[in-house]
């Protein structure tokens, strides 16, 4: 038997971190197994639907290594209509469905609570299909449904606790739990690993399984991913979107990392590994099934580690869609023609070892490529005390006049001039740093200075020093 494993988002929004894990999941168990990771778009909700969602799904599977070609589709929900409306019909033909006219106030007329759910009423009224009368599954009213689930175990469910739940409405169109038994089978998948938060539909799909007689998948539901506060990531409430944290600078190589941690770890004591480890070394019955915390802060020290991993050139590469306005949620504060590549490569490797995620590269090299710096007013009245105005004149006269220019002379030549005013070399490089970078932090000051040459640097400086009240 080949394994067929399938992922099938739905394109209403952008593409969930969790969704992501799951997708990985699927792609690493499909490649041990030797198997096929199938795509399937659900995409009957078409008042939700946009091309660009879909476009979106296709992108961030490419971005975390789920190349197009290398799986099977994408399928679409929707070409499977007709299969859909075919097992709804043989359902309800051999007795295992039935049509129903109740309406919600009905039910809850009946029963005296809004919770207790459908009671079985139309179970027995032989109606026919009618224009609002939706069609209901027959569930077992004895016995005991067992999932078989590779790391829950035998989750079982007592078939008098569920409900003649709905599989078609009163239009004829499958609901979710139908169409994607129908499309599961008609895909041949073998394996169907999701979230958790489909656990409580699968004994309902199992029936249905049963129903049209066909052996149902093996089921693996991976924990629920959560918060801080452990409430399950919510589109609505918490940064989730794959898209988001490709466009602030994350490595896919950091990401996929990650996400593969949530719920699982490789042998040791070691959690940033190489792709062919976790390849290697994942096992689907290892997941732990309790929640998994997405840290965020842990993601961020993660994606530093990636980036310092980086040889220099590719750091380089890495930064480049920042530098020059190309895929990125915002362009750099420049013009593309003031970008300085020599100048940058310069730097390059002094700000690898102080960004967590590349979009912070834009605000430690801006003053490199522009007329002036970005001034950041905080960080200018912390550095600018009483006699900064003297010492930036004092340092401005300074660096014009040294012989070499270079970081060591430079730091020399500062430190000469706060000492002459009894400042140690950190509080004599606070105002100079600020008039020449606009920021209290950033690259060391003296690499800087070199970088932004012997005009540049010391024109800065004076005009600080002039501004200074």
């Amino acid at each position: 038997m080949t394994v067929r494993v399938r992922f099938a988002p739905s394109p209403t929004g952008m593409f969930h971190v969790g969704g992501a894990r799951s997708a990985l999941q699927n792609w690493i168990y499909a490649k041990q197994q030797g198997g096929v990771f199938v795509l399937r778009i659900e995409d009957t909700d078409a008042a939700r639907n946009k091309p660009e969602w879909i476009e979106g799904i296709l992108s961030a599977l490419d971005w975390i290594g789920i190349e197009r070609g290398a799986y099977e589709g994408p399928h679409f929900q929707s070409e499977y209509a007709d299969e859909h409306r075919a097992a709804a019909a043989r359902l309800h033909e051999s007795g295992r469905a039935y049509y129903c006219d109740c309406t919600r106030e009905a039910v809850q007329a009946r029963t005296g609570s809004q919770y207790q759910g459908y009671d079985g009423f139309c179970r027995d009224r032989g109606l026919p299909a009618g224009e609002g009368r939706a069609l209901r599954f027959r569930t077992p009213d004895e016995g005991e449904t067992v999932v078989v689930d590779l790391i829950r175990g035998e989750p079982t469910f007592e078939n008098k606790l569920i409900e003649d739940f709905v599989i078609a409405r009163g239009d004829g169109s499958p609901v979710f739990l139908l169409a994607n038994v129908v499309d599961d089978m008609t895909m041949g998948i073998t394996h169907v690993i999701r979230a958790e938060e489909h656990l409580p539909n699968t004994p309902k799909q199992q029936l249905l399984w049963d129903a049209l007689g066909v052996k149902p998948p093996i089921w693996a539901h991976v924990p629920v991913v959560v918060n801080e506060k452990r409430q399950k990531l919510s589109k609505r409430r918490d940064k989730v979107a794959l898209e988001a944290f490709r466009d602030e600078g994350y490595l896919a190589t950091a990401m996929r990392n990650y996400l593969m941690l949530l719920g699982w770890a490789p042998s040791g004591d070691r959690e940033i590994v190489e792709w062919s480890v976790i390849e290697d070394e994942y096992r689907l019955e290892e997941v732990n099934p309790s929640p998994a915390f997405f840290d965020e802060k842990k993601l961020r020290a993660f994606n530093g580690e990636y980036i310092r991993a980086l040889g220099v050139e590719e750091f380089v590469e890495a930064c480049r869609p920042w530098l020059t306005g190309t895929g990125t949620i915002a362009p750099p504060p420049w013009q593309p023609e003031e970008f300085d590549a020599d100048a940058f490569a310069a730097v390059a490797p002094l700000a690898q070892t102080r960004i967590a995620v590349l979009s912070e590269i834009v605000p430690n090299v801006d003053f490199l490529f522009l007329d002036a710096p970005l001034i950041d007013e905080a960080a200018w009245a912390k550095a600018m005390k009483e006699g900064s105005a003297e010492l930036l004149d004092a340092a401005t006269a300074a660096f014009e006049a040294v012989e070499s220019w270079d970081a060591e002379t430079l730091k020399s030549t500062l430190e000469a001039v706060g000492a002459e005013r009894g400042l140690k070399l950190g509080k004599a490089q606070a105002p100079v740093r600020v008039a020449v970078t606009g920021r209290t932090v950033g690259l060391p000051l003296f690499e800087s200075l070199e970088v932004l040459g012997r005009e540049r640097a010391p024109s800065r400086a004076r005009a600080a020093g002039a501004r200074v009240v």
